[in-house]
């Protein structure tokens, strides 16, 4: 599997970037995991949208499926998806539509925000959309994905994503609060996507996400071969955050940059 960052940032975009979208790709199989502001236009760099085979979402937080907008617009009204000849494009009259696997209730959310401007079935006549449960196992070409919840202050489903071509297993691990349950589910993967947005807990006590530490004590109790921390801010010390990830962790892990690529 060839994993490319499309956007990492937390619910604010860092300047000219973009919030969680991961491109994972395998023998011409093409997988969006996450659709946040921004990633439309990160994604058109690398891939042809009309291309794309499924996007999976793990919760409907804006940062995490706003982009779905443009991506539906475009799958709607672009010029090269109109069943007659425009300028250069020959016309298509079925364009293939991707498909969507969101969580249970996406199509309620997607029709109440799309419709206080528009026509509130516009990314559901776009894609191919199927909610999936946690014990859903769906499968895009060579890639197996599964699901299990972890805390959040929404409805919220870590991934896992298989090859059945003998490559390794990647875990994604949504946003989440410390909890076991994203250490159990990622045990013993080759390669962990954590988030790590906060300089420190959250003020209210409530928590909702973790800081590089905890994100790195996390994947050492998963025992995950590697590990990429993403949904980290521009306004974040880097160099502070690897100290802290790597502490917890116990040997060097990444940090997620848009553009950036890894071979899992």
């Amino acid at each position: 599997m060839r994993l490319t960052v499309l956007g990492k940032s937390p619910s604010w975009q860092d300047a000219d970037g973009a919030c969680s979208g991961y491109l994972i790709e395998e023998d011409g199989v093409c997988l969006l995991v996450d659709c946040g502001n921004g990633v439309f236009g990160k994604l058109r760099r690398y891939r042809d949208y009309a291309a794309v085979d499924a996007v999976v979402i793990s919760h409907l937080h804006a940062d995490h499926f706003l982009d779905l907008v443009p991506f539906s617009y475009a799958l709607t009204y672009a010029p090269k998806r109109q069943p007659v000849p425009i300028q250069r494009w020959p016309g298509e009259a079925n364009p293939r539509k991707p498909r969507l696997i969101c969580p249970p209730g996406s199509r309620e959310t997607f029709r109440r925000i799309v419709g206080s401007w528009g026509n509130d079935d516009l990314i559901e006549n776009a894609f191919e959309l199927e909610e999936y449960t946690v014990d859903d196992t769906p499968e895009v070409g060579s890639l197996r994905i599964s699901f299990t919840s972890v805390p959040h202050f929404t409805q919220t489903f870590a991934l896992s994503i298989v090859s059945s071509n003998g490559g390794g297993r990647l875990a994604y691990g949504a946003d989440s609060s410390p909890n076991q349950s994203v250490v159990d589910f990622a045990r013993g993967a080759d390669f962990l996507i954590v988030e790590a947005t906060l300089p420190r807990p959250e003020r209210t006590g409530q928590r909702g996400h973790l800081t590089p530490r905890e994100a790195g004590e996390h994947a050492r109790a998963a025992g995950v071969k590697r590990v990429l921390l993403t949904h980290m801010s521009d306004e974040m010390d880097v160099l502070w955050a690897r100290r802290e990830a790597e502490d917890g962790f116990g040997g060097p892990v990444h940090l997620a940059h848009e553009g950036a690529v890894f071979t899992v």
